[in-house]
């Protein structure tokens, strides 16, 4: 029996330890990259010495960020550990890439108001949501239908960054242009069910678990793609949320249109977010508890009722 090409191994592998599908593409192209680089040798064949050399490379020809290095580090483990089976030494004699001291852009109210006012459509109601709820992009992307609790004014994000679920508020501005965004998007969802479809992406295996669900309107993405794609994976037609370059190219177009001269993406908006919770009192604990770097579930008793300009 022929033996399985070992990058056909690392997709399952990561399936069935439920990364997601950025995950995969990223680690199989530094798989790729590093077995090129030692001219198409086997990892089998190689160990420490070659991991050490590789990353050094990154580094010191390359001038890749260290979280860029780290990457391909993490990659290179799971392939020795989780595809391989393979013990691999600790890996010291590295050039580290260097970790730049950045400090996040931060937009005043008033051009943060300035850029939001300027977008138009899904992507102006998207980074409401970022600024008001202080969420990463794919979270918010990756919204659904009953996701969001508007009695109790909270927003469940299952699977953040971590692959952990969060709570943080919904402020009150948010609720009428949400519910709004809901409903168009069950118009959308009842035409895919005339027409046959409906379906939506579950994660891990719940697909198999409850096989209806996928149809269920609350597994809905919120922020619903336009037109229905195929999934890469199983090759079934679904409609799935917003790419998050649109967002990013518009927010750009904006800043450029207004000529406000500052490094302004998507995330900026999260930053903007917790600026002035600290400097109207709120303590750090529960700043980084609102943007997931803790834990602990936050209460509406606790947090502001709104954070939008």
């Amino acid at each position: 029996m022929e033996q399985p090409r070992l990058l056909d191994l690392v997709p399952a592998e990561l399936s069935l330890r439920h990364y997601s599908l950025r995950t995969h593409e990223v680690y199989i192209q530094w798989i790729k990259r590093y077995i090129f680089f030692h001219k198409k040798k086997h990892p089998k064949e190689m160990g420490k010495i070659e991991v050490e050399s590789f990353l050094s490379y990154l580094a010191t020809e390359k001038n890749v960020a260290a979280s860029t290095q780290n990457q391909a580090l993490s990659a290179i483990l799971f392939l020795y550990k989780h595809v391989l089976k393979q013990e691999i030494e600790w890996i010291e004699n590295v050039v580290r890439a260097k970790r730049p001291k950045y400090l996040p852009t931060i937009l005043s109210p008033e051009e943060v108001r300035m850029v939001i006012s300027t977008l138009s459509g899904k992507n102006q109601l998207v980074a409401k949501v970022l600024y008001g709820c202080g969420m990463r992009l794919m979270e918010a992307l990756r919204l659904r239908v009953q996701d969001i609790n508007f009695d109790y004014r909270q927003i469940i994000m299952r699977s953040g960054k971590g692959n952990k679920d969060r709570v943080t508020i919904l402020p009150d501005d948010l609720v009428e242009p949400l519910q709004k965004q809901i409903y168009e998007t069950q118009q959308l969802h009842n035409l895919d069910l005339t027409e046959g479809f409906g379906s939506v992406y579950m994660p891990y295996a719940l697909n198999r678990k409850y096989p209806k669900a996928d149809k269920s309107f609350g597994w809905q993405y919120i922020f619903a793609s336009k037109n229905r794609s195929a999934d890469p994976e199983s090759g079934t037609i679904r409609r799935h949320h917003l790419h998050e370059k649109n967002l990013n190219r518009a927010i750009k177009k904006a800043v450029h249109q207004l000529q406000i001269y500052k490094r302004v993406s998507s995330h900026t908006f999260r930053h903007c977010f917790a600026t002035p919770l600290l400097e109207n009192g709120y303590d750090i604990r529960t700043v980084q508890e609102l943007l997931g770097h803790k834990e602990t579930l936050m209460t509406r008793s606790s947090l502001p009722a709104s954070c939008l300009p």
